[in-house]
């Protein structure tokens, strides 16, 4: 039924480059990253901690993290005054 369908054999195809591209790249990944880095393409490792980062970035993380926090409080503050007007 799918067999002779275009769609389908380029669908397949489409993952299983994407499959064998992923796979490579995992498998030389610090290559990889090492040369995106020096062509000036900026790649976050996931093992990389707040002690290699920059004193900018340290300070842009930080800024994030307060900005959400102060978000968090609030939507926090809006609910309990929400929940007390209606219980009123």
């Amino acid at each position: 039924m799918f067999g002779n369908n275009p769609l389908v054999k380029g669908i397949l195809i489409g993952v299983g480059a994407s499959v064998v591209g992923f796979c490579v790249y995992k498998h030389n990944e610090e290559k990889v990253d090492n040369f995106l880095r020096r062509h000036g393409v900026k790649v976050k490792s996931p093992a990389a901690g707040f002690e290699t980062m920059s004193v900018e970035d340290l300070m842009r993380t930080k800024e994030t993290i307060e900005d959400l926090i102060a978000e968090k409080e609030l939507q926090d503050q809006s609910v309990t005054v929400e929940a007390t007007s209606e219980e009123a």
